[in-house]
């Protein structure tokens, strides 16, 4: 417990705000139940603060998002910001190694976690309301001082960590390493999304204390981050421990965002990857598509539902109902800030070839080219997408939780009550913009098509130009 007395030590000015704060805007007519009231500033620093009061439980969410991901790193450079997902549970100048969680869970914290997209890194835990100071000092702690207790050997041993993740879930996962060449195919070097969130073993072997601890100056500054917190607290209580542990910490110029020309497929890429560790056949075919929030996002999201969500849906009816052809299938709008992908994805039954999945998965989508999908079809997907964000906001914490929600929209639309927005989106989408969807951004002859087939049933090549 020596953390938490040196917390109690600390005893800091309250500098003023650099900004005046920005509330949520009344809710729409009928979208009562989706409104998050908070309250929006920033201090000098240039750390972003939300409060939302939420006092159904007497509980509190923590919740910071750095605003650094695989999309911000330089080719070479790989998996740092993955890697410090790691790293930032390893003690920091007043923090012991690896009792961050602990000392979290003595007081009753729930709902621990970190994560790491291509957009952004957060970290989050839910406590009692009357232990909130505790996980501010902790967060602050390893935001301000987690350099000064950072070492080659934690480094060295996260590292090996990292490396070990990589191999359960990519290089003996089932189909690991063929999604990765096709992941790799449809963004290729020097494109950021090219190594994936994890990032690659040479990058990782390659990465010196100093390469780590020039990446953190850079993105985990105040500037570059944004703190919320959700539930049953006193606001101005709630402000002045803001204040106090993490209004000195020192600020520093915003980072420049990278920039990053979309990729473009001007031809078919097939790939026919020897599957080594699944037993069954998979084909998978993805699009580039628009990124999260810009017009398109949302339809492809329904086509994605109105495919392969539900025993109802097109391909689910077709090829694993009708001709029981396939073991299972799923269709997803992975929406990204840079640039999002639509995948479809079928695992074949014994006997079947992938090449017989694509002639039937081509076949769906060209009706879908031709005709769009039915005002039934979008009418399910609406209220997926609404029952599904009702759901989420039921929880304070979490991951997709209101301090979640609220992170989210305010990183990628600078607005945290975006969300009656975007629910809107999907209100637009009609069976002709399905169609012209399906027809402008998901062509047969600009996409990944792969084929990861088990040694016992290799199929032969088709008469496609193929990429290995």
């Amino acid at each position: 417990m020596k953390a938490l007395v040196a917390a109690a030590l600390v005893v800091l000015g309250l500098p003023a705000l650099a900004q005046s704060p920005q509330e949520a805007k009344p809710p729409a007519p009928g979208r009562e139940a989706l409104a998050i009231p908070y309250e929006k500033y920033t201090l000098p620093n240039g750390l972003e603060v939300i409060l939302s009061v939420d006092r159904k439980l007497p509980i509190v969410a923590v919740n910071i998002w750095y605003h650094v991901g695989a999309y911000h790193e330089q080719p070479g450079r790989t998996g740092f910001a993955h890697l410090f997902e790691h790293m930032m549970f390893q003690g920091s100048k007043n923090v012991a190694d690896d009792v961050h969680i602990s000392l979290l869970e003595q007081i009753g914290g729930t709902d621990l976690n970190g994560t790491t997209s291509f957009d952004r890194t957060n970290y989050f835990e839910t406590v009692p309301s009357n232990h909130l100071e505790t996980a501010l000092w902790l967060e602050s702690d390893r935001m301000g001082f987690l350099l000064d207790a950072l070492t080659l050997e934690k480094l060295d041993t996260q590292r090996e960590v990292v490396k070990n993740e990589r191999r359960q879930g990519v290089e003996t996962a089932p189909y690991g390493l063929a999604r990765e060449k096709a992941w790799q195919a449809l963004f290729p070097l020097p494109h950021p999304y090219h190594g994936d969130v994890i990032g690659s073993m040479e990058d990782l072997n390659a990465a010196t204390l100093d390469d780590v601890k020039d990446f953190f100056r850079k993105w985990y500054a105040p500037s570059n981050a944004t703190l919320t917190i959700v539930g049953d607290f006193d606001v101005a209580k709630t402000k002045a421990l803001v204040e106090k542990y993490f209004g000195t910490l020192p600020g520093s110029p915003k980072p420049a965002l990278p920039k990053v020309t979309p990729v473009k497929l001007t031809a078919p890429v097939v790939i026919r990857e020897e599957e080594r560790v699944a037993q069954l056949p998979l084909l998978t075919m993805q699009w580039h598509t628009p990124a999260y929030l810009q017009e398109g996002d949302a339809t492809a999201d329904v086509l994605a539902t109105a495919l392969a969500t539900g025993k109802a849906s097109r391909l689910y009816r077709r090829l694993v109902l009708d001709k029981q052809l396939a073991q299972s299938v799923s269709a997803t709008q992975q929406s990204q800030g840079g640039q999002s992908v639509f995948s479809i994805e079928v695992v074949a039954r014994p006997g079947v070839s992938t090449d017989a999945l694509q002639k039937e998965v081509d076949a769906v989508l060209e009706e879908v080219r031709k005709k769009g999908v039915t005002p039934e079809e979008i009418a399910r997907a609406r209220t997926r997408y609404d029952t599904r964000m009702l759901a989420g906001l039921q929880a304070v914490g979490g991951f997709g939780g209101k301090a979640d929600v609220l992170q989210s929209y305010n990183h990628f639309a600078g607005e945290p009550d975006f969300i009656a927005k975007d629910l809107a989106r999907y209100e637009k989408v009609t069976p002709e913009s399905v169609k012209q969807f399906a027809r402008d951004t998901l062509p047969a002859n600009a996409r990944v098509i792969l084929h990861a087939v088990p040694p016992a049933r290799r199929q032969a090549p088709t008469e496609t130009k193929e990429r290995h």
